[in-house]
């Protein structure tokens, strides 16, 4: 009585081990555990990277097409030679676009001066689901 006994197992007799079944001993092994944290964390940290992509692609889209109709306005307004009438204005306004997809053009003469409009559709692909964001802009210049 009086015995201190201090072994790494914790058991009060000397050189018994209690051994455990495959179960015991699998649910006390910690190997591979960063493997599995790794696994449930990277495809949730792929998503926000992927729809941060696709969110900046859409903003970088909604400024140029915004940029496209400012310039194609004032183009139609002032250079008689480059934008002479709509569809002339209209294609300026193409080559002038940068960003996502195929915008529509459609150019006029209105109360405010010379308005050019344009509308766009960018899809934008998440990993749950799919989703189609209008872009729309429009500019009048007197």
């Amino acid at each position: 009585m009086g015995r201190i006994v201090n072994h790494d197992d914790e058991l009060d007799a000397p050189g018994v081990v209690m051994r455990g079944g495959p179960i015991s001993r699998l649910l006390g092994c910690e190997r591979g555990t960063t493997a599995v944290e790794l696994g449930l964390v990277l495809p949730a940290l792929a998503a926000v990277l992927v729809g941060g992509l696709y969110g900046g692609v859409a903003v970088y889209s909604a400024a140029g097409l915004q940029t496209a109709v400012e310039q194609a306005a004032r183009c139609y307004s002032v250079n008689a030679t480059t934008c002479s009438d709509a569809p002339t204005t209209q294609t300026y306004a193409q080559g002038k676009y940068n960003g996502a997809g195929a915008p529509v053009f459609t150019a006029s003469v209105q109360s405010c001066g010379h308005q050019v409009s344009a509308t766009v559709t960018i899809p934008l692909f998440a990993v749950v689901a799919d989703f189609n964001v209008p872009l729309n802009a429009a500019a009048c210049f007197p």
